[in-house]
């Protein structure tokens, strides 16, 4: 067991990725994370915003969220990757674009190590948006 210093919860893992306080905005879960993983988490949204500029930014199921009506797209940081969560469709849709990432459904892992696909980001975003946005 590995207790985290600044909340004290017990967890399994050592340095075990989790929040000590949920973070109230998209700005706030960026705050949180590592240093080196901040401007990467920046540039996804960055992406997002440009693909959909009239959704709403909110913090759902404790990850940064772009929603317009309904969830549209989310993201989140990992130790080794940053989660790009489209919905199991789009995995499907944008299955060829996709290889060399790993891809399980409707989760697609962006390596820190690799640079981002920001257009393929783009257009994931902008589709999903096609796709669920409610007025």
């Amino acid at each position: 067991m590995w207790t985290c210093p600044r909340c004290k919860k017990q967890l399994s893992k050592e340095d075990q990725q989790h929040f000590c306080v949920k973070p109230e905005s998209i700005d706030a879960y960026i705050a949180m994370q590592d240093d080196t993983v901040r401007p990467r988490l920046e540039t996804v949204r960055i992406a997002i915003r440009e693909a959909i500029p009239h959704v709403e930014e909110r913090i759902s199921w404790s990850m940064p969220t772009f929603w317009k009506g309904q969830n549209i797209i989310h993201f989140a940081a990992a130790k080794k990757h940053i989660g790009l969560y489209p919905g199991g469709e789009a995995t499907e849709v944008f299955r060829e674009q996709l290889k060399g990432y790993e891809v399980s459904k409707g989760t697609i892992r962006l390596p820190h190590n690799k640079e981002l696909p920001i257009d393929l980001i783009r257009d994931i975003a902008a589709w999903c948006y096609a796709q669920y946005a409610k007025e």
